[in-house]
């Protein structure tokens, strides 16, 4: 025969505690009198001395169903059950266990004391072990590989790109990492080692140049309302628009089959140079603008641009690069002082790429080249180009077409593309990117400082004879620089 116990009580106690209890085997059958309790064992039914009626707490707590065996007190000729010496151990646990549980229940709801490493003592209220309760289960996510549609103005910060092991120059990634150790999305050990999450930029975009459209993909946790927490913890001029599933082995960088960048300028830098102009009260005639797209149109193509960045060389295959389109839109006041944008789509930028393109253009709209110096920039000879201020340039857009032709419609995935959240990129673009161009043309004048270098570069003669004939080349080249900035470099 088998016992079983079951614990009247406990359960209004302590909460939590198992309903039923393993079955012990009964004593054997057929103790009587004869087989008499030891003087111990009246003790624990009768009391110490044992008396009756003095039985112990835990009696109260446990009720015998069934038993195999029932045996005499010789002292009282009471009769009792005989309880198994497993189920007297049990009870005994069992007491031990009621209390620690109910101890711990009282402690959770007050605030508990405890000393850090510095010998200063801080309270943990029960919201933090709340928290703490988030963090582990956001531990147990799995991770999953996701885009993020990123926009940021990049006044102040040196670059997309982070250099981990480096706090001097400050960069986007910094605070993008930092925002998402933080929210939970990553471990504290990826963000020292990006390469854990798999993490890779779209465009790498240099000092002080903005995006509106920048394309991150990494492995992260998929916390509930992950957008709304990562912004919490990133400036309002970094925030995170989009995003979405991509398959395991997408890369941002390597998947993306064309960039598409615009260069935000005032229009006065059109003017041509014999011509004395107020900067703001310039106004961009018509057959000005034509002139510009038709030079703009003749980056159009694949060509070799060594000349348009550094440490290139002439038989270089990877200088090669292809210009899908290239052009400027209309002109619009802002502030009393007109701007336009120019807008250009290629598979891929070299450093300082865009910016030279459109510095060249703008020395030949102002009389300071001819025209033929295109053609010359892209064969081997070494032409001296000019590089415009980096403040103008944003990355508008990364395009991923062959991706959504593959996976956009497999029903599993979504096409990479973002249509939702154009209205929220123009919002940030009017609240952000443009206000600080602006702002920073009117009180630096990057472009007109510029503007003022143009005449040291001779255009008639190489980049070697340049430097021959210039005292001081490199004081220009710092002038012309401004800023130092960069467009994208791969």
């Amino acid at each position: 025969m088998r016992l079983r116990v079951r614990v009247a009580g406990v359960l209004g106690r302590a909460g939590s505690w198992p309903p039923a209890l393993p079955a012990f085997p009964a004593s054997p059958p057929g103790v009587r009198a004869a087989q008499a309790l030891p003087a111990s064992s009246r003790e624990w039914w009768h009391g110490p001395g044992g008396k009756r009626g003095a039985r112990p707490s835990w009696l109260r707590l446990v009720h015998v169903l069934s038993l195999s065996a029932r045996v005499s007190c010789r002292s009282c000729s009471s009769h009792l059950r005989l309880f198994p010496l497993q189920v007297l151990t049990m009870a005994e646990d069992l007491i031990a266990a009621v209390a620690s549980q109910t101890k711990r229940l009282n402690s959770s709801s007050e605030v508990v004391q405890r000393l850090e490493e510095n010998g200063h003592p801080s309270k943990k209220l029960k919201s933090d072990a709340d928290e703490e309760d988030a963090e582990d289960q956001n531990k147990k996510l799995p991770k999953r590989k996701i885009v993020l549609l990123m926009a940021y103005s990049g006044k102040g910060y040196h670059g997309m790109q982070r250099n981990v092991g480096s706090s001097q120059f400050k960069t986007i990634e910094d605070d993008l990492v930092c925002a998402l150790v933080q929210s939970g999305c990553i471990p504290e050990n990826h963000g020292e080692d990006m390469k854990k999450m798999s993490f890779q930029r779209c465009a790498r975009t240099d000092k002080g140049v903005s995006a509106a459209g920048q394309i991150v993909s990494l492995k992260v946790r998929l916390i509930d309302d992950i957008l709304e927490k990562i912004n919490k913890h990133l400036p309002s001029h970094i925030r995170i628009l989009g995003l979405k599933r991509v398959t395991g082995g997408f890369n941002s960088k390597n998947k993306c089959d064309a960039r598409t960048y615009s260069y935000m300028l005032p229009t006065f830098a059109f003017a041509h140079k014999d011509h004395e102009v107020q900067e703001e009260l310039y106004r961009l005639d018509r057959e000005t603008l034509e002139r510009v797209n038709q030079l703009l149109a003749c980056y159009k193509g694949t060509h070799n641009f060594h000349n348009f960045t550094s440490q290139k060389g002439p038989r270089d295959p990877s200088a090669k690069r292809y210009i899908m389109e290239m052009y400027c839109g209309e002109p619009f006041v802002r502030e009393n002082m007109e701007f336009a944008v120019i807008q250009v789509k290629g598979q891929s930028f070299m450093m300082h790429q865009i910016r030279k393109m459109i510095g060249l253009v703008i020395a030949i709209v102002k009389g300071y080249a001819a025209e033929s110096i295109m053609e010359r920039s892209w064969g081997e000879e070494k032409v001296d180009v000019p590089k415009a201020p980096g403040l103008g340039l944003v990355l508008e857009k990364v395009h991923f077409e062959k991706y959504n032709r593959r996976f956009g419609n497999d029903g599993l995935h979504e096409p990479l593309e973002w249509t939702e959240e154009e209205e929220k990129i123009a919002v940030f673009k009017e609240q952000y990117i443009y206000p600080t161009i602006i702002n920073t043309e009117r009180e630096e004048k990057s472009m007109a400082n510029w503007l003022k270098t143009l005449p040291i570069h001779d255009f008639n003669s190489s980049a070697v004879e340049v430097q021959t004939n210039n005292k001081n080349p490199k004081k220009s080249s710092d002038a012309e620089g401004s800023d130092g900035c960069g467009d994208d470099s791969d």
